[in-house]
């Protein structure tokens, strides 16, 4: 047969019920998820303004927290709380819209976070 071999693969087995796609374990035993934990971190958050690439709009970034994506984005939630302002959390990374540093510096502080201003 040509063509483009197949990429989809085992999704289910009577023997092992579900599998991943990837690995083709049982749902149970896969390591695919399990591999993407949080990020390793040298333990200091760096609290920084960028405004590249935002149509010169400032925003708040903060790298370094090594937590899970749903730690994050409590913890980005809690911080725009605290500024009253909008943003995100992605990729292992809190944008807060608008120059918030002192203000984040303190509440991370408060937290028990070792944080650095960054840039400047």
């Amino acid at each position: 047969m040509k063509g483009k071999p197949s990429a989809g693969g085992l999704v289910y087995s009577t023997e092992l019920g579900r599998t991943c796609p990837a690995c083709r374990q049982a749902l149970a035993q896969c390591v695919c998820s399990k591999a993407s934990a949080a990020p390793v971190s040298d333990g200091i958050v760096r609290v920084s303004r960028e405004t590249k690439g935002r149509n010169g709009k400032g925003v708040t970034v903060i790298r370094g927290l090594a937590l899970e994506p749903a730690a994050l984005a409590q913890l980005g939630k809690q911080l725009k709380a605290a500024c009253g302002s909008g943003g995100t959390a992605k990729d292992g990374v809190i944008e807060v819209q608008g120059d918030h540093r002192d203000r984040i510096v303190e509440q991370l502080e408060a937290q028990g976070w070792t944080v650095k201003r960054a840039g400047g």
